[in-house]
C-alpha cells in the first residue's frame, strides 16, 4: 500500500530534464541587426518589453549591441573572441625564439658537414701524396 502512493506520487511529478551545463546562447550579426531594428521599430509603451520577453533577451544586450552598432554596422556586431587578448610582443617573441632555434640546428648541421668535407679533402690529398710518391 505505501509503495504504490510513493508510485503514484513519482508519476504526478513533472518529467524535468535539466541540463549538466547551460550553453552560452551566441547571436549572429544579422541576429543583432534584425532585433535591433525591431526595437528601433517599436513605438507604443511596453511593446520593446514584449519583445525582449518575446526574443528570451535581456534590455543590457540592446545597450552593449547599440554600442557595437555605432562603431561599424558589420565589424561592431561580429561575435569577438571570448579570453584575454594575446599580448603581439609575446607573440613576436616566441616566432623569434622558434626561427632562432631553426637556425641554429641548420648551424650545427652545416657545420657537420663543412667538418666532413675537410676530413675528405684532408683524406684525398693524403692519398694523392701517397700515389705521387715514387717507391
Amino acid at each position: 500500500m505505501f509503495e504504490n502512493s510513493i508510485a503514484q506520487v513519482k508519476e504526478a511529478m513533472p518529467k524535468t530534464e535539466v541540463v549538466a551545463k547551460a550553453k552560452r546562447r551566441r547571436f549572429t550579426a544579422a541576429e543583432k541587426q534584425r532585433l535591433l531594428r525591431e526595437v528601433d521599430a517599436c513605438q507604443g509603451s511596453g511593446e520593446v518589453g514584449a519583445l525582449l520577453r518575446r526574443e528570451g533577451i535581456y534590455a543590457s544586450y540592446l545597450t552593449t549591441w547599440r554600442k557595437q552598432r555605432a562603431s561599424g554596422e558589420l565589424d561592431g556586431l561580429a561575435p569577438r573572441k571570448r579570453g584575454p587578448k594575446p599580448n603581439p610582443e609575446a607573440l613576436e617573441l616566441a616566432k623569434l625564439r622558434r626561427e632562432h632555434a631553426r637556425l641554429q640546428e641548420r648551424l650545427r648541421q652545416a657545420e657537420l658537414i663543412i667538418d666532413v668535407q675537410k676530413k675528405v679533402a684532408q683524406m684525398l690529398e693524403q692519398l694523392e701524396a701517397q700515389r705521387d710518391e715514387p717507391s
